[in-house]
């Protein structure tokens, strides 16, 4: 029996395992997982842990990093629109949004004439409406071109969110505009970056899809622990026996109570699993 038989570690990817906000902003290459980190959660894991990603990405921009993570777990994509099953390389859950997030999509769209929008169709292809300067440094650090389209209207169903993208000031506008609207509670509504606003359906969060995960695993949330920096983790950071936040997140994860840890320059799940092995000795 493994000291951490019975224990879910769910982390965030970008800027908490890996930091790529260094290479979204210049243009330079995003780094590998470091050995530190890969050795911990193989060290995690071969006590019994059960290790699972939590990424705001798609699954089409994450896959390409996949190998150089140690998982043994579904993992939890799309800001929690899913959960995937990397071994049997299938959806396992999913909550998806309806077609009016479309229509509702193109009039804010029309509402702010600069304002870019990825949508993320759930066969891995990754649309864009009006492309602009966080979209490209978007496309740089996912490795993954987007296919643009005139419309939103014309993105393809089944989606499982959609992502806005443009100045911060302009993105708190635009975030104010969906929440006056008589349809928002249809919907999560997150920065998961300065310049990233996301749109999920109710219910599709990173906190509600590692309780699912949980609960598949047979793990009691006692003994569940998260790993995050930026506003869309919250929802698990805060649910979880314990959540974990890197030195660089941000101001709303440092105020949630969240255990202030290593950076992401800093071998974070290092940190995080030298920590579990004192707290399961």
């Amino acid at each position: 029996m493994g000291k951490f038989d019975g224990v879910l570690l769910a982390s965030d990817f970008d800027n908490t395992l890996l930091n790529t906000e260094t290479a979204r902003r210049t243009g330079a290459e995003v780094p590998e997982v470091s050995r530190r980190n890969r050795e911990a959660l193989e060290y995690f894991m071969a006590g019994g842990g059960r290790f699972a990603i939590a990424t705001g990405r798609a699954l089409a921009a994450f896959i390409k990093f996949a190998d150089q993570v140690p998982m043994n777990a579904p993992g939890i994509v799309c800001n929690g629109a899913a959960l995937y099953d990397f071994q049997k390389g299938e959806y396992l859950e999913t909550i998806l949004l309806d077609e009016s997030t479309r229509r509702r999509g193109q009039e804010t769209l029309d509402r702010f004439p600069t304002l870019a929008v990825e949508a993320y169709h759930i066969d891995n292809v990754i649309h864009a409406v009006r492309p602009n300067l966080y979209t490209r440094q978007h496309e740089h650090v996912t490795h993954v071109s987007v296919v643009e389209k005139p419309s939103l209207l014309d993105v393809p169903l089944p989606l499982g969110k959609i992502m806005y993208e443009e100045d911060h000031a302009v993105l708190e506008e635009v975030k104010a505009f969906l929440q006056s609207q008589p349809w928002a509670g249809e919907y999560e509504i997150f920065f998961s970056d300065r310049t990233l606003l996301e749109v999920t359906a109710r219910g599709a969060t990173k906190g509600g899809m590692v309780a699912r995960l949980a609960e598949r695993l047979g793990i009691s949330r006692q003994h569940v622990y998260c790993a995050g920096d930026e506003a869309n983790d919250l929802s698990m950071l805060t649910w979880a026996a314990e959540g974990f936040a890197p030195a660089n997140c941000v101001p709303a994860v440092r105020a949630c109570g969240a255990t202030i840890v290593a950076d992401a320059d800093h071998d974070t799940l290092a940190d995080i699993v030298s920590r579990l092995d004192k707290m399961y000795a």
